[in-house]
């Protein structure tokens, strides 16, 4: 069983195609990076993945299950998705009340945007204390959300993600708006989760070539609504690859695991 499966598959809305013809498999223990332009259809990929929505046209199957014929609020309980675009919970209550770092980690459990403090014993909170010290933010637990740097709310959110232990970790443009400390602290903790937890499966949606992790097992290149390159990253992060994706000549470098692209001069 594949943990994600796309065959036909496109998403229209309005009249606009999102998605065209997307045949896609994810295997346990795969580390996915999805590129391209802005308007290529990576979120939109990335919302049939997390059982968000349906397509308009073939088959999704999400851990062994058809969308179309499966609750999907239950089968979201088995997918952790942190998106840069989308508050998970509700972070101006949050800051209002001054909850802290480990009070966001813990709605993860209850999948809630408030804290359900009934549910919450004393093994979901070593959990959380848990999940924070493995993304690096063990000293962060009694800080106040509100005073938290976007850094370090990034890997928080992330270990929010991770409470209901889920089988695959979504990623969506996680980087956005962090600097270069903070980015590259997002980036050790995503890889430092791939050597630690072997069956899970993790998905990354960005832009850049630089913020994809040395882990990286397979990447999809998307243009135009529709599948330009998919396979095991070698073969695809290629000057001649990125280039066609992104519509002029890049060279594309990999130094101690990590890929960087820049265009070149005419």
């Amino acid at each position: 069983m594949h943990v994600v499966e796309l065959e036909g598959v496109a998403v229209r809305v309005t009249g606009k195609t999102l998605l065209d013809g997307v045949d896609w498999q994810v295997d346990y223990g795969d580390h996915w990076v999805v590129l391209g332009p802005n308007g290529a259809g990576k979120t939109t990929l990335l919302s049939l993945a997390g059982a968000v929505r349906h397509p308009s046209a073939g088959t999704v199957k999400v851990l062994g299950h058809r969308l179309g014929r499966v609750d999907l609020r239950e089968l979201r309980r088995h997918l952790g998705l942190v998106a840069a675009s989308q508050r998970l919970v509700d972070e101006e209550l949050m800051e209002e009340e001054g909850a802290t770092a480990l009070t966001v980690v813990l709605t993860g459990h209850t999948g809630t945007s408030v804290p359900l403090w009934d549910k919450y014993g004393d093994s979901e909170r070593d959990r959380a204390h848990r999940l924070l010290a493995d993304l690096g933010c063990k000293d962060l637990a009694d800080r106040p959300f509100r005073v938290c740097s976007q850094g370090e709310r990034a890997r928080i959110r992330v270990a929010r993600a991770l409470m209901a232990d889920p089988a695959v970790l979504l990623l969506d443009e996680p980087f956005a708006g962090l600097d270069l400390p903070a980015r590259e602290d997002l980036i050790t903790a995503v890889e430092d989760l791939a050597a630690t937890r072997p069956v899970l499966t993790t998905i990354t949606v960005t832009h850049h070539l630089e913020e994809v992790p040395a882990t990286t097992t397979h990447a999809m290149l998307m243009r135009d609504a529709r599948v330009l390159a998919a396979g095991p990253v070698a073969g695809v992060l290629t000057s001649a690859n990125l280039s066609e994706c992104f519509g002029r000549p890049l060279q594309v470098d990999r130094l101690d695991g990590r890929w960087y692209a820049r265009a070149l001069r005419p």
